[in-house]
């Protein structure tokens, strides 16, 4: 997918999957968004947000979120407000990592599951996951300041094989080709 170059400004990003079949443990995904200065655009983020966490200015949070999948629709989203980010900030990226507390599991393990990027009523992009089915943990999208300060959308599905913890200090190495 190409960069959208319109200035995003306020971008929803959405995750659904099925729930794990009766009797078995819960399947648990999360929404994790890595922010990046624009001094250090790679590496270790500025802050991380997810389902425990906010943004320290309240730009990055939230709406929604799920343990078990259950529920209409998308069941964890994730709002962020990036014509309210900071100008020190250049770089957000946002992926989904699957918790392992009952036993490995990748995103092929997963029935359903769907991430997509939306602003206002427009899908700007969105995975199955299909790419990364071997791996515990994505990123799917990165938000990237062009030379005039407006946020512009690139595609990274890219997987790893990290847990929750780990999770963030990975996120920054995957960039858009």
């Amino acid at each position: 997918m190409s960069s959208v170059t319109t200035g995003l400004q306020k971008i929803e990003v959405k995750l659904r999957w099925d729930p794990s079949p009766l009797g078995q443990p819960p399947h648990h995904l999360d929404i994790v968004a890595a922010t990046y200065s624009s001094d250090a655009t790679d590496g270790q983020p500025r802050y991380v947000v997810h389902y425990d966490s906010r943004s320290p200015d309240g730009t990055i949070n939230m709406s929604r979120h799920s343990e078990t999948g259950m529920g209409l629709g998308f069941v964890e989203v994730m709002a962020l407000e990036l014509d309210r980010l900071a100008p020190s900030y250049a770089r957000v990226v946002v992926g989904v990592v699957i918790h392992q507390d009952h036993g490995p599991r990748t995103f092929g393990d997963i029935e359903n599951a769907e991430a997509v990027v939306v602003e206002t009523y427009t899908d700007l992009m969105r995975t199955d996951f299909a790419p990364v089915a071997g791996s515990t943990s994505a990123t799917v999208v990165e938000f990237v300041r062009n030379v005039h300060g407006a946020w512009e959308l690139h595609e990274v599905v890219s997987g790893f094989d990290c847990d929750t913890a780990a999770f963030p200090a990975e996120m920054g190495h995957a960039r858009s080709s």
